[in-house]
């Protein structure tokens, strides 16, 4: 398989980014690519999926990786996750629809410094690109609120979520199913949920559990 390369962008005021741009749909990708140029980036290589992603950017090696968060092959975060090991100097930004918060923190973790919208605006895109690259050491993914769970709620959650009854639960960690209700009504309220099968879902979303 081999990395597209693309020409170089036109004269612009120094200096220009270098950046590679990895979407599957190929209208956004090529117009995102003509609308970063147009802002004076270097748009140096381009890709349809993760696998060319991490390919494009380990042989261009660009100053940032613009990457889309659903990607056949590999997804944008995994990607994130390769390149803090092979290309640990280029700046991975993730680009998306998506605002799960269990993907905002998935992207946290694999190392992203930028976590941007595709409904933005071509000049406010290239003033967000240029921010992170400015300090590349901040935070700039948005703020999850995820609740700081006990680490017995933290064993509850997961044995909740494969269905088993308060019995089953307090069987499983050698408590009564008075303390297994104690502690669910906690996770309840830390969650703001009514019930299990609300806490099962809202506890996937903010990605306390798988």
């Amino acid at each position: 398989m081999n990395v597209t390369p693309t020409n170089a962008s036109p004269a612009h005021a120094l200096p220009a980014m270098k950046i590679v741009i990895a979407d599957d749909h190929p209208l956004f990708r090529i117009g995102l690519k003509y609308a970063l140029r147009d802002q004076g980036f270097d748009v140096v290589g381009e890709a349809s999926d993760g696998v060319q992603a991490l390919r494009a950017v380990q042989e261009l090696n660009p100053d940032v990786a613009l990457l889309d968060v659903k990607m056949p092959g590999m997804t944008g975060i995994e990607v994130c996750e390769q390149l803090k090991i092979s290309n640990p100097d280029v700046v991975n930004v993730l680009i998306t629809t998506f605002s799960e918060p269990a993907i905002v923190q998935a992207a946290r973790y694999a190392g992203a410094r930028g976590y941007l919208s595709k409904e933005t605006p071509p000049d406010q895109l290239a003033r967000q690109l240029r921010d992170i690259l400015a300090r590349p050491d901040l935070d700039r993914l948005p703020r999850v609120d995820v609740p700081r769970l006990t680490p017995r709620e933290n064993d509850v959650l997961p044995l909740l979520a494969k269905g088993f009854s308060n019995k089953e639960i307090a069987r499983h960690l050698g408590v009564s199913p008075d303390t297994i209700k104690d502690h669910l009504a906690r996770l309840y309220a830390k969650l703001e949920v009514r019930d299990r099968t609300e806490a099962v879902g809202q506890a996937r979303t903010l990605g306390l559990i798988d």
